[in-house]
């Protein structure tokens, strides 16, 4: 083979690690394991572009790294194959999700297979396929049967609190429950009915149906989750989104947030995702208060950290969706509130957070009363408080608190002070310090012994008490969709949601005409025909969310194709847990949450070993697109050059990638790229390098279909190579950088792997490798390189390992280096970067094995240390030369070489040194 040919070198080596099952493993007790995780794709009918394999790479080099390392390594891959985006093609072309899901998954396939990556296919796992999904219904199943027992500390079965219930009522349970759950003895339990019994289990179980305030995009037909929802509209096809409350199935993951907010000191996680999630659990210490009302029997109950500043609430304000406005909202102000209700629900949660200038509310004509002071303040609504987070209430202090503050102002509602050095100015906010005045018995109090002050004083009086408080609530896990697994529950007559036996796992989808919801609004499992437990019973009607299969996927893989368990124990005991998750900071408050929890919730019940899923995570940056760009002539179909375009009025048009090269446009193909541009007319640059050819523009920007900036990584395979992909992905810069692709680089890479080719081939392009000994300098820079490379995968330091190649490969051919010794060695480090090349050079090399069955060399230090010195020689403090000297040479040896050499002598002019100064391996200096 006279020269690199990459593309037959690839397809040769995909082909025999597939046929030989190279990747395959198999737990080994004789070895370490190494488990590595991609956080598995979404196969969208789109395909890859060049940034989606940018984690892949990185998690595929630690792979086969530690495989030379001599770990047994799980690295597999799947499909999060559920979700929204297929269902909605079907909805438009009939065709069943399915098809679409698996004619994706094949492309994406076929990608991932060129690219090199050493997964275990033979553990391939799609959450849409009936043997997965089955264990999560089946995981769902023990959620259902589980309550979280806070004295205990974890969860336990749900038939223990039914005997406690059965035994002495639940004045003695101390379990995470919905605050509103009443109390009742052991008698009142035995008298209640099936039904109502169920009822309060809900209360305690960790799934359980509830009406909850979510998310609803009419057109659409489904529950969205916040993330899903952008400005009050979908971010899937932009349609209206509206906040309706609506029975859900939902997790009480709520009863886990403190061991969650804990096990972040102990995972090696990005602290920006550990704050992230410390932000969303929200945990916070303050009180409970319950305010009454005046001319009503409800109460409003609020949370608030700072108890101590009660006497400065002036108002109350609901979320628009709190259940107590339409009872409380009076006749004369009932067409305002509810206009005003009606607004907020098409707003998200995160725009009426962040948009935190527009000030609106209204009053509902109620009064609440003070349950410290007796005071009666106005109740109003406003969208800046939200239903989900807290109580959907707050007492407003608006000295005390800037959106308070801010609505007080623009209401003309009382501000009052009520700590020291206050102002009724919009920067005197500051509440952490400052004692406690104008407030009765809390005056001249420090704020922290007010604080406990006024807590004692609400429990006295009944109308409240000390309350550790989180931010986050228990997730909606009902969506209104077909494309997702079903919840395995059916209904009896009373409406009491009943677990299907074990043995009739899977619940499988049944077959629908439509995708759509059903003529009376139930989703579109509703349309389906006979669909009923025994013929009789109803199913559950929604389907689990996206984040159901993904919150603990990474156990399957462990032992993909088991029939009897989610994994064995065997398999789990062996695998244990994640070394390596790589995947976006985007999954941060989702399922990087979610799946915490739910591996805790398994760790619970004895069936996983570790408390957390994942060692360590690393955050891929993005690769963003490097667009094109082109000048249109105003008014004409004329084109001008970017160096001239400012002598031209002229718009701006993205240009399709493919067709520029190094910044200069393909003229013809633009012309042949679209139809209105087929008699274009072009004005090129006049001189320099692009003289006579049409130069672009360029943007760096995100990737997108839109931008015509996608790169499609099997054209840059088929230019190029995987090998080149893989380590021109790697070179662009630090792994968890943004950074933008520029087509214009990958052509140092490729000529960086034909000159290594050319390291193994004489001039004419024949294998010619030497069993010579090496000599000391072709040993220290294999050496140096073999510590570098070692020391870049261990700290994930990608980019500069494939700089220190770069430089390796140039220093050995300079040194004309064809010796076996060092070039097995230069192999074995590159082949995690680029397997490709490396496997068949290791087989010319004389191997039969493929390189992944090799060791990793180890670098020996003695090449590294100097054997010499070279000297700078100052000469009354200026540097006049340069003289090397071997590390064994003494001083007196050194001197006398020195002066006696000539360079030194023509600037002593014959002169005995008064001093010299000899500061072994840093400098000589003569003083004359």
């Amino acid at each position: 083979m006279a020269d690199y040919a990459y593309r037959e070198i690839e397809k040769k080596w995909q082909q025999f690690w597939k046929d030989k099952q190279i990747y395959k493993v198999e737990a080994d007790p004789s070895k370490p394991k190494f488990y590595a995780l991609d956080m598995f794709p979404y196969p969208s009918g789109a395909g890859l572009h060049v940034g989606h394999p940018l984690g892949y790479i990185a998690s595929d080099i630690v792979s086969r790294f530690k495989r030379l390392q001599g770990f047994n390594v799980l690295h597999p891959i799947g499909f999060d194959a559920f979700g929204l985006p297929a269902e909605q093609y079907a909805i438009q072309t009939g065709q069943h999700p399915a098809l679409t899901t698996e004619e994706n998954i094949a492309r994406y396939k076929e990608q991932l297979q060129n690219i090199g990556f050493s997964y275990d296919w033979s553990r391939e796992i799609r959450t849409s396929d009936p043997s997965f999904y089955r264990w999560t219904q089946w995981i769902f199943q023990q959620l259902f049967n589980h309550y979280y027992d806070e004295e205990a500390g974890k969860a336990l079965p749900i038939n223990q609190l039914i005997q406690q219930f059965e035994q002495e009522g639940n004045s003695k349970v101390n379990a995470s429950c919905d605050e509103e759950t009443p109390a009742f003895y052991a008698e009142e339990w035995k008298a209640m009915s099936a039904k109502q019994q169920s009822d309060m289990l809900l209360n305690y179980r960790l799934t359980y149906l509830a009406d909850a305030v979510v998310n609803w995009c009419p057109a659409l037909g489904t529950v969205l989750a916040n993330d899903e929802v952008k400005d009050g509209v979908s971010e899937r096809g932009g349609f209206p989104v509206e906040r309706k409350r609506m029975r859900q199935w939902m997790m009480r993951i709520t009863a886990y947030a403190d061991r969650l907010l804990k096990g972040l000191d102990e995972i090696d996680f990005p602290e920006p995702v550990k704050e992230m999630q410390r932000n969303w659990i929200g945990k916070s210490i303050g009180a409970e208060l319950d305010f009454s009302l005046k001319g009503h029997d409800e109460k409003i109950k609020i949370f608030t950290t700072r108890i101590d500043t009660i006497f400065g609430a002036t108002f109350m304000v609901l979320a628009p969706e709190h259940e107590l406005v339409a009872k409380i909202t009076t006749p004369a102000q009932k067409e305002e509130v509810e206009n005003y209700v009606e607004v907020a629900a098409n707003r998200s949660e995160r725009e009426r957070m962040s948009n935190v200038k527009v000030v609106s509310g209204v009053f509902t004509g109620s009064y609440a009363i003070n349950p410290i002071s007796g005071e009666e303040v106005p109740v109003w609504i406003a969208d800046y408080v939200l239903a989900g987070y807290g109580t959907g209430a707050v007492m407003a202090v608006p000295a005390h608190d800037s959106r308070d503050w801010a609505f007080a102002k623009h209401f003309n509602l009382p501000i009052r002070p009520v700590l020291e050095g206050s102002e009724e100015t919009e920067e005197a906010f500051d509440t952490k310090n400052g004692y406690i005045i104008n407030s009765d018995f809390l005056n001249g109090l420090h704020v922290k012994d007010a604080i406990a002050k006024a807590i004692q004083v609400a429990e006295e009086k009944g109308v409240g008490q000390a309350k550790v408080n989180f931010r986050m609530r228990d997730a909606v896990f009902s969506r209104q969709r077909y494309w997702g697994e079903p919840v395995p529950v059916y209904f009896d007559e009373e409406e009491v949601p009943h677990l299907l036996p074990e043995e009739d796992l899977p619940l499988l989808l049944p077959e629908v005409d439509q995708y759509l919801p059903t003529e009376s609004g139930e989703p579109p499992l509703g349309r389906a025909e006979n669909w009923k437990y025994k013929g009789k019973y109803s199913y559950e009607l929604s389907t689990m969310p996206g984040w159901a299969g993904s919150s603990w996927y990474f156990y399957r893989y462990m032992d993909a194709r088991n029939e009897e368990a989610f994994a064995s124990k065997e398999a789990i005991d062996y695998w244990q847990d994640v070394d390596l998750y790589i995947g976006g900071s985007e999954h941060a408050t989702g399922h990087l949450l979610y799946s915490r929890f739910w591996n805790k919730f398994l760790y619970d019940l004895g069936l996983v070993p570790k408390d957390e899923p994942y060692k360590k995570l690393i955050n891929q940056g993005m690769i963003q697109g490097r667009s094109n760009l082109v000048y249109r002539l105003k008014e004409s179909n004329t084109f001008v050059s970017h160096s001239l375009k400012e002598l031209y009025d002229y718009s701006t048009l993205h240009v399709d990638v493919s067709l520029v090269q190094n910044d200069i446009l393909d003229i013809e193909a633009f012309r042949q790229w679209r139809p209105d541009f087929v008699d274009a007319e072009f004005i090129v640059e006049k001189e320099g390098a692009a003289e006579g050819k049409y130069l672009c523009g360029y943007e760096v920007e995100k990737m997108s279909k839109r931008l015509y900036n996608v790169v499609n990584p099997d054209d840059v395979i088929e230019q190029y190579g995987a090998d080149t992909l893989r380590l021109y992905e790697m070179f662009l810069g630090p792994l968890e950088q943004f950074k933008p692709w520029n087509t214009n680089g990958i052509d140092g890479v490729f000529k960086f792997l034909r000159k290594l080719w050319r390291l193994f081939h004489d001039e004419a392009g024949n294998f010619n490798v030497t069993d010579d000994t090496p000599t000391r300098v072709e040993q220290k820079i294999i050496h140096a390189t073999i510590k570098k490379a070692q020391e870049d995968i261990e700290r994930y330091s990608f980019n500069t390992s494939v700089s220190s190649f770069m430089i390796c490969v140039n220093e050995l051919t300079a040194a004309k280096c064809n010796k076996r010794e060092v070039l097995e060695k230069l192999v074995l480090i590159l082949s995690p970067y680029a397997p490709h090349i490396s496997e068949e050079l290791w087989h010319l090399l004389g191997h039969q094995e493929s390189v992944t069955r090799a060791a990793y060399p180890a670098f020996d230090e003695k090449y590294l240390q100097e054997d010499s010195h070279e000297y700078p020689i100052s000469i009354n403090g200026k540097m006049r030369a340069k003289m090397t000297f071997s590390l064994d040479v003494p001083a007196k040896e050194i001197e006398r070489e020195v002066l006696a050499a000539e360079q030194v002598q023509r600037w002593t002019e014959g002169k005995t040194p008064k001093k010299v100064i000899i500061v072994p391996k840093k400098i000589i200096n003569i003083v004359i």
